[in-house]
């Protein structure tokens, strides 16, 4: 008698329901890496946008820039040099979590938790312009 090679429906079927318990263990992993790595990647351009504030400061007498922009600016008989391009190519965008704010790379001087970034001219304090609660379960955006 001639034995015939191939798998049977329920090694077939086994082997669907393995993949199917893998997939769903797998798929929200993969959701939280994808925003832990956008969380990251805002940590990561807050940090390059406090850097360039401060040697804008450091380059300009100890003053703020006016705005995160490329104009320039007299205020008060004082002469404000353009933020952008000089000091960073231009203003990166957040990223937040799917479901919160849409990325953005706006600036505001006043907190409305729209997104963006706020920044303070009289400080020089740049935030997340967001009040929501970050991935570690403690820390509001704008905490950071």
């Amino acid at each position: 008698m001639k034995r015939q090679k191939g798998f049977t429906l329920i090694e077939l079927m086994i082997v669907i329901a393995i993949i199917g318990i893998l997939s769903v263990v797998a798929i929200p992993k993969f959701v939280d890496l994808v925003d832990k790595a956008k969380e990251a990647a805002t940590k990561g351009s807050l940090g390059a946008l406090r850097s360039a504030i401060a040697i804008y400061y450091g380059d300009n007498e100890g003053r703020y820039p006016y705005a995160l922009d490329n104009g320039t600016y007299n205020s008060g008989g004082i002469n404000y040099p353009a933020f952008l391009p000089t000091y960073i190519d231009e203003i990166p965008k957040v990223k937040l979590r799917k479901g919160l704010h849409k990325d953005t790379n706006s600036v505001s001087s006043s907190y409305g938790d729209k997104g963006g970034w706020w920044y303070d001219r009289s400080t020089g304090k740049v935030r997340i312009d967001c009040g929501h609660v970050a991935l570690d379960k403690t820390t509001k955006y704008y905490d950071f």
